[in-house]
């Protein structure tokens, strides 16, 4: 066990852990920040996604140690962003989530593909989605909703 500093949604947190326990675990059960879930466990699904240093990131298998001096940034938080409140309000817009497993993953994404494409066609948004899964074949509301989300950025 070590003791790790970890800044998560702009707040340094001190946890004592394993290092090689998975990012996912430390956020849910240690800061009780239940938005990333674990869907498959690989790092394949999306489901688990979070922002690493801007860059979303799945954390199910992602050592804790490995990312002490990153800013770790949740779904929780995006709603403090502009460009993640307005995704998440398109969301909403479009009913872009049927069960929800799936959508906190999906937001990150669209999330980090905004802040660096604030333009994307629908081939980008595609491919910037393409490690995310979802069951409930959703994906044209949630194309929607990243349209709407980078139109809404652009008209101020």
């Amino acid at each position: 066990m070590e003791t790790l500093s970890l800044t998560v949604n702009g707040v340094r947190q001190e946890i004592t852990c394993d290092p090689s326990t998975p990012l996912l675990y430390i956020l849910r059960n240690d800061l009780g920040l239940t938005g990333a879930k674990l869907g498959c466990g690989l790092e394949q699904c999306g489901a688990c996604a979070v922002m690493i240093d801007g860059e979303a990131t799945f954390c199910c298998n992602r050592p804790v140690g490995e990312i002490t001096e990153k800013d770790i940034v949740t779904v929780e938080a995006l709603s403090n962003d502009p460009v993640g409140a307005a995704v998440q309000r398109a969301f909403l817009a479009e009913g872009a989530a049927q069960c929800g497993y799936c959508t906190t993953g999906i937001v990150v994404a669209a999330t980090s593909l905004l802040k660096e494409n604030p333009a994307p066609d629908r081939n980008a948004i595609v491919v910037g989605l393409e490690d995310h899964l979802c069951r409930c074949g959703s994906h044209a509301r949630v194309i929607a909703a990243i349209e709407r989300a980078a139109q809404e950025l652009a008209n101020g």
